[in-house]
């Protein structure tokens, strides 16, 4: 008789693990839609072009432009929203922490294009 105690107790088990994945997963689900539909916006990604004497001098020197992103933000949502923000053809993106917390983009734009230009354009020079 012990068992069959043992079997229906290993089933109630079983049945609970279902029920408790398939939430997960929906919270998953939900999560990712949100996340998805806020990387839509090219703006909630690039927050606002840094400018300090460092990123003059890159944007002369090197055709590179820097920008405060969203800390969750990837490389291939950072060049969709500043390839559609700015109207340019971005080459090459490298990201960095700074001491602040914040999360540096810099930008290298094609050869075609200055950065001088896009900078004046923007409103940083």
């Amino acid at each position: 008789m012990a068992e069959k105690k043992k079997v229906p107790a290993k089933k109630a088990v079983a049945e609970k693990k279902p029920k408790a994945i398939a939430a997960k997963e929906k919270k998953i689900a939900e999560k990712k839609t949100a996340v998805s539909a806020e990387a839509l916006r090219s703006d909630s990604i690039v927050l606002y072009p840094l400018v300090s004497e460092k990123a003059v001098g890159m944007i002369e020197s090197q055709n590179k432009l820097h920008f405060i992103v969203n800390p969750k933000s990837s490389k291939p949502e950072i060049r969709k929203a500043v390839e559609a923000l700015y109207n340019v053809k971005v080459v090459r993106i490298r990201t960095v922490r700074d001491m602040k917390g914040r999360k540096k983009a810099l930008v290298q734009l094609s050869k075609d294009q200055k950065a001088q230009d896009v900078a004046t354009r923007i409103g940083i020079l």
